[in-house]
């Protein structure tokens, strides 16, 4: 408590020359080819984020993993300046934190320290995106962790449903490869390949650059243009949006002694920055407390049936119950589908997610992490970092025909799949064109 408070008092004390450099509204600025977004915080926190656009869509099927391993590897293996174990130390030595991941979109190389400490913490984080070192017995112990993270997966059924379910809808696709890749893949990774491949990616075309912290503009300048100053400007890339309609409903049952039976749908979504876009993600968050209702509460189906939308690159939407009826599931399931396109939902809904949407993004976007996060999700996703902003004003104005519309339009054909008791479900109810009517018996979940 006694270190921020002098920070404080540092702050109210800057000159006022000082202060006047660092601006009160989120810009953009081109330093050496790379775009920068930045965004005043108010407070003496600051979060960098380096983004490497791509994702699913920067290496084959055969080499998934490879980038989640190379983003672990940038802390965890050492630079050509320290080690693992003297990084971290100078890193505790703040209080601050480095560190990356991957999702399908896109991969995220972090920064989180106080202002103060930025002088100290910066040439850690260059070092690591600059000069890992991909030091082998290092690498060795990240790739065991990562098979080890894997197989605790795997033996998850609720991470093998939707493992399932996205290889089947996707097949073929970009979103049917799992960023965590699998036990064969990771365990033949070399970390020669790896940093050849982290190599690759990190160049002045595919990345980004987000701040969010009160930095003065000729500083965040300064910074960035040490860190891109040598980095090779690299093919052009323009990421892949590919929307997913199924042709037909499917279903695929895999037998699996799991304690109950799962079942995962995937629906189709449109393109992100589409005119349905922000109608549908509404539409599916209506649904899904219906959904709810009449799963568990009306029928006592399952303890905690989902319905949710997925944005990204290519967005689809999900249906999702644990349950040991799942041929009363599917009937109660679809003619809920049935109702909601007869009768639509209501204004009244609408007014009320409204405003539990648009309360859970400002509350959620309070600290420094989030608020990047979100300027980095609009940037890669839909091009426009600036949306984060306009978000409020969008998602007021959706009108009630636009998501009874968008639901019509896009929850027609689902593709189904299930792991569970094979013998206890009928797979042409999920399938068959005509609505399956609802049981009368009711059994327990």
């Amino acid at each position: 408590m006694k270190r921020i408070s002098l920070y404080i008092i540092t702050a109210l004390l800057l000159p006022v020359a000082l202060l006047a450099q660092i601006s009160s509204e989120p810009y953009e600025m081109m330093v050496n080819g790379v775009k920068v977004i930045v965004k005043p915080s108010g407070n003496e926190l600051v979060v960098i984020q380096t983004l490497v656009k791509g994702g699913v869509q920067n290496y084959p099927a055969g080499k998934a993993g490879i980038e989640s391993i190379a983003m672990t590897a940038l802390t965890e293996c050492g630079t050509d300046t320290d080690n693992k174990n003297s990084f971290k130390d100078k890193l505790d030595k703040v209080t601050a934190q480095v560190y990356g991941y991957t999702s399908m979109d896109y991969a995220s190389f972090n920064l989180n320290c106080i202002k103060a400490d930025l002088g100290e913490v910066w040439p850690l984080y260059t070092a690591a995106l600059l000069t890992p070192k991909f030091e082998p017995k290092e690498f060795d112990r990240i790739k065991q962790d990562a098979v080890n993270g894997i197989r605790a997966n795997e033996s998850s059924p609720d991470a093998a449903i939707d493992k399932l379910s996205k290889e089947t809808a996707f097949a073929g696709k970009n979103y049917a490869k799992d960023p965590n890749g699998t036990v064969a893949i990771i365990e033949g990774l070399k970390a020669s390949e790896v940093k050849k491949y982290w190599q690759s990616v990190f160049n002045k075309n595919r990345i980004v650059i987000v701040v969010v912290g009160d930095v003065e503009k000729e500083k965040i300048r300064e910074m960035v243009s040490a860190l891109t100053a040598k980095l090779p400007a690299g093919p052009g890339f323009i990421a892949k949006k590919e929307k997913y309609l199924p042709a037909a409903t499917t279903f695929k049952p895999v037998a699996r002694e799991n304690a109950t039976n799962y079942v995962q749908g995937v629906a189709g979504a449109p393109l992100p920055g589409s005119p349905d876009y922000n109608a549908y993600n509404l539409a599916m968050r209506i649904f899904s407390n219906r959904h709810f209702i009449e799963i568990r509460t009306k029928n006592g189906l399952s303890y905690a049936p989902g319905a949710w939308f997925s944005p990204g690159n290519t967005p689809y939407a999900n249906l999702y119950v644990t349950t040991t009826d799942p041929d009363k599931y599917i009937a109660v399931a679809r003619a809920l589908i049935d109702k909601v396109k007869t009768e639509g939902f209501t204004e009244s809904e609408l007014k009320n997610e409204k405003t539990g949407y648009l309360t859970g993004i400002h509350y959620r976007n309070e600290t420094n992490e989030a608020q990047a996060a979100s300027l980095a999700a609009n940037e890669v996703i839909y091009g426009d970092w600036k949306r984060s902003f306009r978000l409020n004003d969008e998602i007021k104005k959706v009108t009630l025909e636009q998501i009874n519309a968008a639901f019509k339009r896009y929850m027609t054909n689902i593709t189904w799949v299930y792991q569970g008791d094979v013998k206890k479900v009928t797979p042409v109810l999920f399938t068959q064109k005509e609505t399956p009517p609802i049981p009368v018996e009711k059994k327990a979940f």
